[in-house]
């Protein structure tokens, strides 16, 4: 089988890519001129993996990579709590996988799978476990990334219902060795693992084993797999962020921390953060608004509807946790053991 797939410089897509390339697939792997292509070390130094330069602001350039794939496989995704230009990130999340969705088309690609975000979901502030068809809007997405992740995937979604054959996964957060950004729930472990962390907000996250939602990009590949426009959650276990800093601290034994602070204190320090260092200073924040925005809804789903209809297994996070602390002291984000 022959994939084109994006993103395989990243987190989720580098396991993608070397889960694709363990069963057998030649990809094609699309790449920028600027990319960090530390996660493909050992990929694409063999007969069954190329690298394409290109960029999806510029997604017709990318046709003859495209044409003759069995599938394509769109990870990539401009993913950023914090952009002094959202123009960009919605040209490359919505018009990019509308260009690439297109292609795929005229170029008779059989399969098209599109990895879409758990942020897209219908989220409540009570903790209430929500699936793919809790009801949510465009209203309900706070910040430019939830937004355009959750416009990418109704361009997805139309397109299945026009005959395209199209699924939708859904990772919540995934963790694992290989975060090179880090992602911001990596950088919640490597501030950790710094002793930077020394308080917490009352929220929650969904973590998952980024080999299991590796594992299942690739069965989604094959046709028979999943119905065509229906979203799938890729989740694992259902934690407070409290709980995950306990757990990082049964671990490594460095301490959790035990002072709770109010979403107000947090949205303060956010703004001025954002105002000073974002806006001023042009760098990213550590703290922005839309985080804390984000954080008043605890974030837990259920992945039920994958395991019934993709084969998903929800697996407990404690060894990807591990597996991820163990990467960052081992390349440098944090000191070691």
């Amino acid at each position: 089988m022959k994939v084109f797939i994006t993103g395989a410089t990243g987190f989720v897509g580098g396991h993608v890519a070397r889960e694709l390339t363990s069963r057998g697939a030649d990809l094609r792997i699309l790449t920028r001129r600027t990319s960090n292509l530390t996660n493909l070390k050992g990929l694409v130094s063999g007969a069954d993996a190329e690298t394409v330069i290109g960029d999806l602001l510029q997604p017709d350039a990318l046709r003859n990579a495209i044409r003759g794939c069995d599938a394509v496989m769109h990870v990539a995704a401009d993913y950023r709590l914090w952009v002094r230009d959202p123009d960009t990130m919605i040209r490359t999340n919505v018009e990019g996988t509308r260009a690439l969705l297109r292609i795929a088309r005229e170029e008779n690609v059989p399969r098209f799978v599109y990895t879409s975000s758990v942020a897209t979901m219908g989220f409540k502030t009570d903790g209430t476990i929500v699936d793919e068809n809790t009801p949510v809007t465009l209203d309900d997405m706070v910040g430019h990334y939830k937004r355009s992740k959750f416009l990418a995937e109704q361009v997805a979604i139309e397109a299945a219902r026009a005959g395209q054959s199209v699924i939708i996964l859904n990772p919540t957060t995934p963790i694992g060795a290989g975060d090179l950004k880090p992602t911001p729930t990596g950088r919640i472990i490597v501030d950790f693992l710094n002793k930077k962390f020394p308080a917490y907000m009352d929220t929650g996250l969904n973590l998952v084993d980024v080999a299991e939602v590796a594992r299942t990009h690739a069965d989604a590949l094959h046709p028979s797999t999943g119905r065509p426009g229906e979203r799938y959650i890729l989740g694992g276990e259902n934690l407070t962020l409290k709980q995950i800093l306990d757990k990082m601290s049964a671990i490594t034994g460095l301490p959790s921390p035990s002072m709770k602070v109010p979403h107000s204190v947090a949205m303060i320090f956010a703004f001025f953060d954002e105002t000073i260092v974002g806006h001023i200073m042009g760098k990213e924040p550590r703290a922005t608004v839309e985080a804390v925005r984000m954080g008043k809804k605890k974030m837990f789903a259920s992945s039920a509807k994958a395991e019934r209809e993709l084969g998903f297994r929800i697996v407990p996070v404690y060894q990807a946790l591990r597996n991820a602390i163990d990467w960052f002291r081992a390349n440098g984000y944090a000191p070691a053991s």
